[in-house]
């Protein structure tokens, strides 16, 4: 499958024919299907059949082999956390998945890659997300880019493709995903997400798949309560908020959602940018609907400690993932945005 706003750069893929590269880059923002391309195109050079628009058929011996999740000449790079057999519940004595692709799956790739294709055609290896190779396991699939095997073909998947070696990047043909036509990501998300709307894909920055997943965890009523509580600040003491974000996080709602810590301070920040926007005479980016919040708000308000304050949280969404104390953190960015917003003439 391939989506609507992705057409053009597939039939561009499609068109290089023989002529591709043996490693190619997908880069661009989370959220838009990315995942959902490289899929795609790893079908389409397993494919014995391809349709004129370079789709899988989804019927000859290859599709079916890749359909049951058997085909022996594709591979799949992604962390230990990714992976579907992460998902069944692990002894509690069992060390947490990881989170990177470590180089012992770059190792073991290479071991399989010096056996002839089994179907006697392409070989694909898709490496998700590969910004996730530490240093060593970079180094070893380098050696694989600079002397790649018959017959085999690198799909490298990033959204951040600058935290790659630039050696990596460099032995890769870029593909770079355009964000998204907004009208067409809106008509999309709505026949395709229940409870996803444009406050949403707004607060996405625009991508439809992010958007899609975080509809279905019910993320426009956390997306309204987030929005609530700021606009309650001046009025209900930040550490009180603080206390109640705390609990919010740690609830089983929350939880399920996966709605945690990193995703309330890239919230945070993003409200934030929005206010800098107002500030500076633009108009709010992630959450429009609260524009006339932002511009009083604005009205008035100190540039400098504005812009400070956006800084911090900056710097905070930085440590997020590993902070020693959740509630000092999530108090220190609400002490900050209440003070930014109580200035004289810029009262939340």
């Amino acid at each position: 499958m391939i989506h609507t706003w992705h057409r053009d750069l597939w039939a561009r893929l499609i068109a290089t024919g023989a002529r591709r590269a043996h490693a190619i880059l997908l880069a661009g923002l989370p959220g838009q299907g990315k995942r959902v391309f490289a899929e795609a195109y790893a079908a389409h050079l397993l494919c014995a059949t391809p349709a004129a628009d370079g789709l899988a058929c989804g019927v000859c011996a290859g599709c079916r082999l890749r359909l049951s999740g058997n085909h022996p000449d594709l591979r799949r790079l992604v962390p230990e956390a990714d992976q579907a057999e992460a998902a069944d519940p692990a002894p509690a004595s069992k060390a947490k998945p990881s989170s990177q692709i470590v180089i012992d799956q770059v190792r073991q790739l290479r071991e399989q890659l010096t056996v002839t294709g089994h179907q006697s055609g392409e070989r694909v290896v898709i490496i998700d997300p590969a910004e996730a190779m530490n240093g060593n396991t970079a180094n070893a699939l380098l050696k694989l880019l600079e002397e790649p095997p018959e017959h085999t073909v690198f799909v490298l998947v990033s959204s951040a493709p600058r935290r790659l070696l630039p050696t990596i990047r460099s032995r890769c043909q870029q593909w770079d995903f355009a964000r998204p036509d907004a009208a067409a990501a809106l008509d999309w998300l709505q026949h395709s997400s229940e409870g996803a709307d444009a406050g949403l894909l707004a607060l996405t920055g625009g991508m439809p798949l992010a958007a899609a997943q975080l509809a279905a965890s019910d993320g426009a009523a956390m997306r309204q309560r987030f929005v609530d509580d700021l606009g309650r600040i001046g009025r209900k003491d930040p550490l009180m908020l603080a206390g109640d974000w705390e609990a919010w996080l740690r609830s089983k709602e929350a939880v399920a959602a996966g709605f945690d810590l990193p995703r309330l301070a890239d919230w945070m920040l993003r409200w934030m940018w929005d206010l800098c926007a107002t500030l500076l005479g633009a108009r709010a980016r992630y959450f429009p609907d609260c524009q006339a919040q932002f511009d009083r708000c604005a009205a008035g308000a100190d540039q400098a400690v504005m812009l400070d304050c956006y800084n911090a949280l900056v710097q905070i969404r930085r440590v997020v993932k590993h902070p020693l104390n959740p509630r000092l953190l999530i108090e220190d960015m609400l002490l900050r945005y209440a003070r930014a917003v109580s200035r004289p003439g810029g009262r939340s």
